[in-house]
């Protein structure tokens, strides 16, 4: 294929090549960019064409492997690797943290509390917590289910009469019975 041929079918296409520059890239400046690189790849690689195929797929071709070739560039370079041994550069954005003194507090007031309950209820409670269910507990005791269960109520209940005690009636207080 000659080189006025060539020009020719690709100048037939620059309709086609914009529009789908323009889909793909979905903004005219950057859409004309890629429209630009795939004029000049493909004049620059005229002699790669081979005469009897598709001109318009092999044009379509360069330009969305320019595209994803782009994109992957842009991806990567987004990318941040941050090999500072001190945390207060990753930290150090405009959030805010949030002081976590009294959460702290009370969660140790809790703990003295819950360590200050009968064994008989305590162990119970304190595995219900973490996660034993009812017939673990009563199998591991050797104990009825309905035992167990009333175990941990009592746990409970106490727990919920302390607070009351120390805090008055708190929205804590509520959140213990669920």
């Amino acid at each position: 294929m000659s080189e006025v041929e060539f020009d020719q079918k690709f100048e037939i296409l620059t309709d086609s090549l914009n529009a789908f520059a323009y889909n793909l890239t979905k903004n005219t400046e950057d859409a004309r960019d890629l429209y630009q690189e795939t004029a000049i790849r493909a004049i620059t690689n005229r002699d790669k064409f081979k005469p009897d195929t598709n001109f318009k797929a092999w044009t379509f071709t360069i330009m969305k492997n320019i595209f994803i070739n782009n994109y992957r560039k842009k991806s990567k370079s987004n990318t941040i690797i941050d090999s500072t041994d001190n945390l207060y550069f990753i930290n150090s954005g405009g959030s805010a943290i949030e002081n976590d003194a009294s959460r702290n507090i009370l969660m140790k007031e809790l703990n003295r509390m819950i360590d200050s309950l009968e064994d008989s209820i305590r162990i119970p409670f304190i595995m219900h917590y973490e996660g034993y269910k009812y017939q673990e507990i009563a199998d591991l005791f050797k104990l009825p289910l309905g035992t167990v269960k009333s175990r941990i109520f009592f746990a409970r209940k106490a727990l919920k009469e302390m607070i009351k005690e120390s805090y008055g009636d708190y929205s804590l207080v509520r959140s213990l019975s669920a």
